[in-house]
């Protein structure tokens, strides 16, 4: 992250030495862990958060103010120093001599990270914007049309067989772009850290410092292998026809799957289980045969006749449609769920971030969820 010059002709290097801060000493310094509900004991503690006069009336660097900003929006000092590119002592001190500028304590150290005082909110209120603004003109002073990389997470398989391919094109046109692979707490702790510019991630966060957007739903498809599938599929007979024709149940009752191995993605199979609870209305109690920890991977194996899963319908569409796969339910109301598009704030101002989130919003919003053709 470009560092900036300083305010008012202040040096950002002056906070590191002051002692007459008002945030404990290094040894108290914010921290994930500590005395449940202490607080620093900071100047004009109970006085009212009006900052109007001290901003105007004190030289602060700039620098200063991108430090409170971090730990602001991300509730830590290990966290905010990790994505400054800081020593935790270093950015305490920077915090300590904004406190003793301001004459108001800007944080409360909790047990796990830092609580923001009335004095921080009307702050960070106040100079966010302007902060932002000038972080984003200085990435995209060029002309380039995506003037700076730009940072995706997500779930392998939907990065790779979703948005990848919508991106394509942008990077044919000079797009540089970085993926990773993981988790939802991870993607969104890389997101608070600056880490990720955008992530895509299978739960609503509930994290001061992002902005979240529904932008895809997933539908999810029971399947198999034919030599599976015919099986367990009754068959009727159709007067017209000489051959039998293979009924494909609405609500197929689990008992007759027990014979199929279970193909999941994890341990817990947290897929399947919210299949069987949603169409079948009762719990999974068996345990998986086989675990593949990226849909993919179930994918091929499924395919290859290992068993049964659960996969989203942008996997299934094609092996449906050749008939490497068979439908073992057809419910009239396939399971839904709802992937949430992460950013910061901040990062809607660059140019090339802007671009991204914009096609993936179209991406969510169009043709991609309709049914197998017969």
């Amino acid at each position: 992250m470009p560092r900036f010059g300083c305010l008012a002709g202040v040096e950002s290097g002056a906070a590191a030495g002051r002692s007459d801060g008002v945030v404990a000493g290094e040894n108290d310094q914010y921290s994930r862990h500590g005395t449940h509900g202490q607080a620093w004991s900071g100047i004009g503690a109970n006085s009212k958060p009006d900052l109007s006069h001290r901003i105007s009336d004190v030289n602060i660097s700039l620098d200063l103010l991108r430090s409170f900003l971090a730990v602001y929006r991300q509730g830590s000092i290990t966290a905010a120093a990790e994505s400054l590119g800081l020593a935790q002592p270093t950015l305490t001190a920077q915090v300590r001599s904004l406190e003793a500028a301001l004459g108001r304590r800007l944080f409360d150290r909790l047990p796990r990270g830092v609580a923001s005082t009335p004095a921080a909110d009307e702050l960070a209120r106040r100079v966010a914007g302007a902060i932002d603004d000038l972080e984003s003109a200085v990435v995209d002073e060029t002309t380039a049309r995506y003037p700076s990389t730009v940072r995706i997470g997500g779930p392998a398989d939907f990065l790779c067989e979703q948005a990848l391919p919508a991106l394509s094109g942008m990077v044919a046109d000079g797009l540089q772009l970085r993926t990773t692979f993981g988790m939802p707490d991870g993607l969104l702790d890389a997101v608070v850290g600056a880490d990720l510019d955008l992530a895509v991630i299978s739960v609503r966060p509930r994290r001061r410092g992002v902005l979240a957007e529904p932008f895809y739903d997933e539908e999810f498809d029971l399947v198999a292998a034919p030599s599976w599938a015919d099986r367990i599929k009754p068959e009727r007979t159709d007067p017209e026809r000489a051959e039998p024709e293979r009924a494909v149940p609405e609500r197929a009752d689990p008992q007759r799957l027990a014979p199929i191995p279970l193909v999941a993605y994890g341990e817990e199979a947290p897929i399947v289980r919210r299949y069987w609870r949603t169409v079948f209305g009762t719990r999974l109690t068996r345990t998986p045969d086989l675990v593949v920890p990226d849909l993919r991977g179930a994918l091929a194996a499924v395919t290859a006749g290992a068993g049964m899963t659960v996969l989203p319908r942008y996997l299934t569409a094609r092996p449906l449609e050749t008939g490497k796969l068979q439908l073992l339910a057809e419910p009239e109301l396939p399971p839904l769920n709802t992937l949430f598009l992460v950013h910061r704030p901040q990062s809607e101002a660059r140019r090339s971030v802007a671009a991204v989130r914009a096609r993936l919003l179209e991406l969510g919003r169009g043709p991609v969820h309709s049914s197998p053709a017969a």
